[in-house]
């Protein structure tokens, strides 16, 4: 068997990776099996829940695994994960921000620490059960990131952080796949004991959604009450602690002005959330850090791009300049975009529309004009 044909298959234990095993497992590669321990329930305060990765989630994937006969081990990224993605999690919104914490699990674990184990084991790819595709443009010289045939289940937005060294060495066997049915309709096919298993939508690490009881708890530090206050400044409230809040958001604020309002802005500094009207959430520009360009080099000149700063937004007309040494870029909408979010990410795809992933990085500011 060729190097090139061995892979680590990353199972945690849904549906979805169990069938890129299967896939690649039948195009003739060479497969072993690992779900990544991230986390031990006591650690976080967890006793009941049994989320991804978790003792249970990893049974499945051994069950599969052992149907499809193919090594299976799992590996413990508890330290990795505990600084890449809890902790940078918790400074995110403690500084005012939004994380996303999927983003920066395959930043730094499933691309970074996995890719690192796989080499380690001699085995060639990395396969993951996303839905995204990749390809090599001959004339470039690049590899690219696609989204899926199946635009509902479509990750790339959540892949932008992937290296042309990367995706040089990852399959996304489920890129293909026309829809979600047809990926559950083939597990159950094989008769793997996730077929039908219910998808879970929720942070890994707060699976009650409770992201601030799970930070003080974490933490041990509490999150004091403070000012609501108007566009203008003037103070028209009181709130829980500006950590418990999100640009955009109009519901639970614990504030009757007897008209929609929504959280417009926070001071972490302050502490103080300030509230306005819906038409305060828009915003012409962004800039954003810590940028990869996967389909093109760096520009030296300003490109036309479809850009989106939410999972499940459409792609808005856009012009992206670089404005720094360090790579920092400003993108200008053709359109006000609703509800900008810092620490959030922003993803470029092509402007011909053909979905191939120009880039992405972290938003650091939202411009109003």
């Amino acid at each position: 068997m060729k190097k090139e044909h061995t892979a680590l298959i990353a199972m945690s234990g849904g549906v979805d990776s169990s069938v890129a095993a299967y896939l690649m497992k039948e195009a003739g590669y060479e497969c072993e099996g690992t779900t990544m321990r991230l986390f031990h329930n006591e650690d976080i305060g967890m006793s009941i829940m049994e989320p991804c990765c978790s003792a249970s989630e990893s049974g499945d994937a051994a069950a599969v695994a052992s149907k499809l006969g193919i090594p299976y081990e799992v590996k413990d990224f508890t330290p990795a994960f505990k600084e890449k993605v809890i902790d940078k999690f918790i400074h995110t919104y403690e500084s005012g921000g939004t994380p996303n914490p999927c983003i920066d699990c395959n930043r730094y674990l499933k691309f970074e620490k996995l890719m690192d184990f796989a080499a380690e084991k001699g085995l060639y790819y990395v396969v993951t059960g996303h839905y995204a595709r990749i390809g090599f443009d001959e004339g470039s010289g690049r590899w690219y990131l696609r989204k899926a045939r199946n635009l509902s289940k479509d990750q790339s937005y959540v892949l932008w952080s992937l290296t042309q060294e990367q995706l040089a060495h990852i399959k996304f066997p489920l890129g293909k796949i026309s829809s979600k049915d047809e990926t559950r309709r083939i597990a159950a096919s094989l008769g793997f004991v996730n077929a039908q298993k219910k998808e879970s939508q929720d942070i890994c690490f707060v699976p009650d959604g409770d992201y601030v009881k799970f930070m003080e708890s974490y933490t041990g530090r509490t999150y004091g009450a403070g000012n609501f206050i108007d566009t203008s400044g003037n103070v028209i409230g009181r709130h829980k602690g500006a950590v418990h809040y999100t640009i955009g958001q109009r519901k639970g604020l614990g504030y009757a002005a007897g008209h929609p309002v929504y959280v417009c802005a926070k001071s972490m500094k302050d502490n103080t959330v300030t509230l306005g009207e819906e038409s305060d959430l828009y915003s012409r520009s962004l800039t954003a850090s810590e940028i990869n360009w996967i389909s093109i080099p760096q520009p030296d000149t300003p490109v036309r791009v479809l850009a989106k700063t939410r999972y499940h937004q459409q792609e808005q007309p856009a012009t992206v300049h670089v404005i720094s040494p360090d790579g920092s870029i400003r993108i200008d909408f053709d359109e006000p975009q609703r509800a900008i979010t810092v620490g959030q990410a922003v993803v470029m795809y092509s402007y011909d529309g053909s979905g191939i992933v120009i880039g992405g990085g972290t938003i650091s500011s939202a411009i109003r004009s």
